[in-house]
């Protein structure tokens, strides 16, 4: 594993097929320059390390975890985001991207909200959110549909960003353009997984009895899980209606939904499904969120999980650190503070940006500050990179 960051810039540039010459002239850099931080005898400054990134089609977090200057790039683009949805539903001008070039940019938002690329994410989905919801409005019949799907994909990546970092108001009116704009399909299946992401406005409210009751209902009008596509989205949306549950305290209940869960994941390969992780593993890493949810006394069967079990490549890397961040918040409250740091410095490694962003995060680091009682250099650096000082 890559342990510095021009190892990491070296192995991200191999897998690309590209040559250190290459990497240069694409970043506006010098090629010795290159060649200083991928040996490490160079740290890159942080507009340096932006420009490699870009070049390589990654967050600069990903190439350094401590890197921070992402937030505030994400932060600038929310007033973007939020221009570019505030007439939905208004017809204006048509797209200034054609439908093929829309299809390809979307899909790459998806792959990035996956890996939790929040600065890609932001830097795009303004005009991202703009051409598709005019190809929508510039469109009949199938490809009208089309376009909706478009747009209920470019709408959710926009929500990954806004709800992540807090902006509560915009991500749920987000979630009522992804609303809308599945109602133009006709595609009840798609109406399940967007009610999979309107599960974010119940948990930021903390209004989990009526979360829990919407989101049930929406379980109650969902398809029959006739095809892969359908029992993924139901089986996604009894995952999120568990953890729901579970912050409501209703243990039986989120239990139930689990195993609903369970049954839909066990014919089903682990896999994304419109836009959603769904298998066997990602129901097991939602045990461990079930579990940890409830509160202490449930603590054990999440430390169980993790005990015998880690999620590997087949889940995306935005889930990978939810189960981390989730885990050494067990590790914590079980008297484990070392274990509860290890599991965030995982975390942090596999999506940088999500634990940046994760409130429980942050609470987590301040405790374990105070138990450890000692300032170590790797703790200290890691509460102030997560802003937790």
């Amino acid at each position: 594993m890559a342990d510095h960051i021009g190892q990491r810039i070296a192995a991200r540039r191999q897998s690309r097929r590209m040559i250190q010459r290459d990497l240069a002239t694409a970043a506006h850099l010098s090629l010795s320059m290159i060649r200083h931080i991928e040996q490490g005898t160079r740290a890159p400054s942080p507009s340096a390390l932006e420009s490699i990134a870009a070049a390589l089609g990654v967050d600069p977090a990903r190439l350094d975890p401590a890197f921070a200057g992402t937030s505030h790039r994400v932060h600038a683009a929310l007033p973007l985001i939020s221009a570019a949805i505030a007439g939905y539903d208004i017809r204006l001008d048509p797209p200034a991207r054609r439908r093929e070039e829309l299809r390809r940019e979307v899909a790459a938002a998806v792959a990035q909200r996956l890996a939790a690329q929040y600065g890609l994410i932001a830097g795009a989905a303004p005009s991202l959110l703009a051409d598709t919801l005019a190809l929508l409005h510039h469109s009949a019949g199938e490809q009208r549909e089309d376009a909706a799907v478009l747009v209920v994909a470019a709408a959710r990546c926009a929500d990954a960003v806004a709800y992540k970092v807090g902006a509560h108001d915009l991500s749920a009116r987000l979630i009522d353009v992804m609303r809308w704009a599945a109602a133009q399909t006709g595609d009840p299946v798609l109406g399940t997984a967007v009610a999979y992401t309107s599960a974010e406005t119940y948990l930021a409210a903390r209004a989990y009895r009526v979360g829990q009751a919407a989101l049930e209902q929406a379980l109650d009008a969902s398809p029959a899980p006739v095809t892969a596509v359908a029992a993924a989205a139901r089986g996604a949306l009894f995952m999120r209606t568990a953890v729901v549950a579970a912050r409501a305290g209703a243990a039986t209940t989120a239990y139930e939904h689990l195993e609903q869960a369970t049954g839909l994941a066990a014919g089903l390969a682990e896999g994304v499904y419109l836009g959603t992780a769904f298998g066997p593993s990602s129901v097991r890493i939602h045990e461990v969120a079930v579990a940890v949810s409830l509160g202490q006394d449930h603590i054990g069967r999440a430390l169980d999980v993790a005990r015998t079990w880690k999620p590997g490549a087949e889940v995306p890397a935005e889930r990978q650190s939810g189960f981390y961040v989730e885990v050494g918040r067990a590790q914590l409250w079980a008297g484990q503070p070392d274990a509860a740091f290890e599991s965030l410095k995982v975390a942090r490694r596999l999506a940088p940006q999500h634990v940046r962003e994760h409130p429980w995060a942050r609470e987590d680091i301040e405790k374990i500050r105070r138990i450890k009682r000692a300032d170590a250099e790797s703790l200290s650096a890691f509460a102030e990179w997560i802003g937790a000082v």
